[in-house]
């Protein structure tokens, strides 16, 4: 496993001096509780925003736990990312209203006008494009879920001046 963390990325948290000393706070508040994997790796989402492949190494590392039980908190929650997300997110509901609707159009539309996959990242780690189950709002389908605020009835034409409020410069 300590292979494993000789070639840790630069943009990795664990190669920022910061960023780190969180994690090892995280690991230390609670390396002794019960359920100190999930409760470490819940601290580290939050403050963080992700938790990469490495991170898990180190964390397992750090508390003495097989790699394949991070990775499986990890991977089975859908709360825990790997990678970081962007600034805004914009959730595209899969509700069965929303993909009757037309929300497979929307995700057509904003992949081709942001040119990243769902699930990927801007380059400029601006947008993040998910893909979300049900929101409760199906009648206002097709729902996406721009930061926290869903908007609903939308169509692949106006979908541009939904990226406009997001791309505006902060």
């Amino acid at each position: 496993m300590t292979q494993l963390l000789k070639e840790i990325p630069a943009t990795d948290p664990l190669s920022i001096a910061e960023q780190k000393l969180i994690i090892d706070a995280a690991i230390t508040e609670n390396k002794d509780r019960p359920g100190a994997v999930m409760l470490v790796l819940n601290e580290v989402q939050g403050k963080i925003g992700h938790v990469s492949p490495p991170m898990q190494v180190y964390i397992a590392h750090k508390l003495n736990v097989p790699l394949g039980q991070v990775h499986g908190v990890v991977t089975f929650y859908s709360f825990f990312k790997t990678k970081p997300r962007g600034k805004h997110t914009i959730k595209f509901c899969l509700g069965t209203a929303c993909y009757v609707a037309g929300v497979p159009q929307l995700i057509e539309k904003a992949k081709q006008m942001l040119n990243v996959e769902m699930g990927e990242t801007t380059p400029d780690g601006q947008i993040t494009l998910e893909e979300c189950r049900c929101v409760g709002a199906c009648s206002q389908a097709p729902v996406v879920v721009v930061d926290e605020e869903v908007q609903g009835r939308l169509k692949p034409n106006k979908f541009p001046q939904v990226l406009k409020k997001v791309q505006k410069p902060s």
